[in-house]
């Protein structure tokens, strides 16, 4: 289908005010891998930040950042050291912060090793477990989240029957639920008992519940669905609830080799 463009100046975005330029103060501390937009939230509003030698008690102030002189209980903001780490990732958690019902996060996976703010990279369900990639480099976030140009992922889900011969060339080809199309890019049988069945679906985008939901219009339910990989970087050993850093060869590997895709070289671990 051809799209319409409408002449410049129609329509109600020509009412619109234009976007004021800079960044949202709390988007900085985010942007900078220094906290999340909650916490520095509370910090700004602590009036614990100046701007440009003023106090500052606004997070949604839009500043340059480029050329605002911001300080944080007196000293200079400036960027951490980019950070990126492979967690496997238990059921049980929710990839979030803080969560509002009191339940574990994926952040328990993260006890003792004394890191800076890190974000997850996108999300695994509470129900979901395996390769979950958390850091503080929103380049490589966006990059990686992206469809267009994130690398694939690849999941092994326990479905509680056994797939018709055609299940496969059927989610290939797809489903449209709630407005969404759901499909995968990749499907085989991985082993079968005699209840229930063991399936590898890649997926090169992921919606909310996206397996789930797909499996269940074709009368499957998942049993336990684990994220093996994402690209080429898989899971291997790692023990569950743990996370470690990716070596310069595994985060070489998942972009490519393209350093475009990062803010800056990534931190050395300490010798010793």
């Amino acid at each position: 289908m051809r799209k319409t463009v409408k002449p410049a100046g129609s329509g109600a975005s020509a009412h619109r005010p234009p976007k004021p330029g800079g960044v949202s103060l709390n988007r900085v501390f985010s942007k900078l891998g220094i906290a999340s937009r909650g916490a520095a939230d509370d910090l700004i509003r602590a009036g614990r930040v100046r701007v440009d030698g003023r106090i500052v008690q606004q997070p949604d102030l839009r500043i340059d950042m480029d050329r605002a002189q911001i300080l944080l209980d007196g000293h200079p903001v400036a960027a951490q050291a980019p950070i990126y780490l492979m967690v496997n990732k238990p059921r049980g958690l929710v990839t979030t912060l803080s969560d509002p019902e009191g339940r574990d996060t994926i952040y328990r996976c993260l006890d003792g090793l004394g890191l800076p703010h890190v974000s997850p990279v996108g999300r695994l369900d509470k129900a979901s477990e395996g390769l979950i990639l958390m850091t503080n480099d929103t380049r490589f976030s966006q990059w990686l989240l992206d469809p267009e140009t994130g690398p694939e992922k690849t999941y092994h889900v326990q479905v509680d029957r056994l797939p018709a011969p055609d299940l496969f060339e059927r989610l290939a080809q797809g489903i449209v639920d709630k407005g969404e199309v759901l499909r995968t890019t990749g499907a085989r049988l991985l082993r079968s008992g005699t209840r229930n069945a063991w399936l590898e679906i890649v997926l090169d985008e992921g919606r909310n519940r996206h397996i789930r939901r797909l499996l269940a219009a074709f009368d499957m339910g998942v049993l336990r669905l684990v994220r093996v990989a994402i690209g080429p970087l898989a899971l291997g050993d790692l023990p569950k609830g743990t996370a470690r850093r990716l070596t310069p060869l595994e985060l070489s590997s998942l972009t490519g080799g393209n350093s475009s895709h990062l803010s800056q070289e990534p931190a050395k671990p300490a010798s010793g």
